[in-house]
């Protein structure tokens, strides 16, 4: 998102602090940006602004705890592949696709 918020005068100047806060949301970048981690990582930016909207920060962060813990360890899982830190660290290592899901 720190990319994103470069090329975003509004974010940048710091005009707003949430996208869902502009009168053009979901902007074209954003439903780019969307569109990339709906397909290769599995969520969804503009839902998870959403929810921000509607539930406030600190559910949405407590959500995403949960939603991003190891089932074997407790420790968080990346995004961009599904892998434990902890669990899967020799995996991260070797990995040629780094940042990609394995199919299931």
């Amino acid at each position: 998102m720190r990319f994103f918020k470069k090329r975003c005068n509004l974010l940048l100047n710091n005009k707003i602090k949430y996208c869902f806060q502009c009168k053009d949301f979901p902007c074209e970048r954003l439903q780019r940006l969307d569109k990339r981690y709906r397909t290769y990582y599995r969520m969804s930016m503009i839902d998870n602004l959403k929810f921000i909207k509607k539930n406030g920060i600190s559910k949405f962060l407590r959500e995403e705890k949960k939603k991003w813990k190891c089932k074997k360890c407790g420790e968080l899982i990346c995004c961009h592949n599904g892998l434990c830190f902890k669990c899967d660290l020799v995996k991260l290592k070797r990995k040629k696709k780094r940042y990609r899901w394995e199919d299931d």
